[in-house]
């Protein structure tokens, strides 16, 4: 039985790695598929030919190149932590192949796209001025939606325009945040008031008074993608997308939209050149008389 390994390992997914709820929920299901799977055997029991069985009965039911790499990620830092916690003395998903995925360009808004979006929400309400504070800081900033979420009031820097926020894996950086989104935030505050609030640390509310939570911030962003009928595939990861797509089309070093997203690695950001190279090609072709 899993039961107990894999709560174990939640909550060190999500006090120790400080993972998204996002991952902790989607890895809390890929681990209950897999002990369905193996019909719930013992820990001890549990060999290599079970993981590659269950990663066999996937690719039969025709799982996607991502969902499997995902499970297969999952199982991966699941039996490694069980192997560093001394619960297990070989690890049973060590040396698996991960599929090789095919890179997909980010999806983004062009700015009139952006501006249309930020501008949809209603100003004449305290939630319509929160939605509109959220959209403007998740494109004047880069954030993620996980990290918009833990701001709170103390992290708002409104003279030197920077906030603190903090990323995967606990790390702490200071993002940017331009003027309009600062007094974005500062109208939905002064709207808000002090009256029905039970978190008074956080910055963005629910309507009972507590903090949102990454879910019910993607509800708002989509409400609004709905609203201004654009591409129903744009997500609200795409306001960082086109936060990085848009500073690099203007002169922005790589390394700096780097920094500002908050990536570790360089190939990460890289992606965002080839977004920018498919544009200039794209108008290339257009414009160019012998293209």
């Amino acid at each position: 039985m899993l039961d107990r390994y894999i709560q174990k390992f939640m909550t060190y997914l999500k006090i120790e790695k400080n993972a998204s709820p996002y991952t902790i929920t989607n890895y809390q299901i890929d681990l209950r598929g897999f002990n369905n799977s193996i019909r719930e055997k013992p820990l001890e029991n549990i060999t290599h030919v079970d993981v590659r069985l269950f990663l066999a009965r996937m690719k039969e039911n025709k799982f996607s190149k991502r969902s499997v790499a995902r499970k297969m990620a999952c199982l991966r830092s699941f039996f490694r932590f069980l192997c560093r916690e001394g619960y297990i003395k070989t690890n049973p998903a060590a040396g698996l192949q991960t599929p090789k995925l095919e890179k997909r360009l980010p999806l983004f808004l062009s700015t009139d796209e952006v501006v249309k979006l930020i501008e949809s929400p209603e100003r004449s309400d305290l939630y319509g001025l929160r939605d509109r504070a959220i959209l403007e800081t998740l494109y004047s900033s880069g954030i993620r939606v996980g990290e918009l979420v833990g701001i709170n009031r103390e992290n708002i820097d409104f003279i030197s325009g920077v906030l603190k926020v903090y990323g995967k894996g606990k790390k702490e950086r200071l993002a940017p945040i331009g003027d309009r989104a600062l007094r974005a935030i500062r109208n939905y505050l002064e709207k808000q008031g002090s009256s029905g609030i039970k978190e008074k640390k956080a910055v963005f509310l629910n309507k009972s008074g507590r903090r949102m939570t990454d879910r019910a911030v993607r509800r708002v962003v989509e409400k609004y993608i709905r609203k201004t009928s654009l591409n129903e595939k744009i997500s609200p990861h795409s306001l960082r997308h086109s936060f990085a797509t848009h500073l690099l089309d203007r002169g922005a070093d790589l390394r700096a939209v780097q920094e500002l997203l908050g990536h570790a690695n360089l190939s990460t950001t890289q992606i965002y050149t080839h977004v920018t190279t498919e544009r200039l090609k794209s108008i290339y072709d257009k414009a160019h008389p012998r293209a």
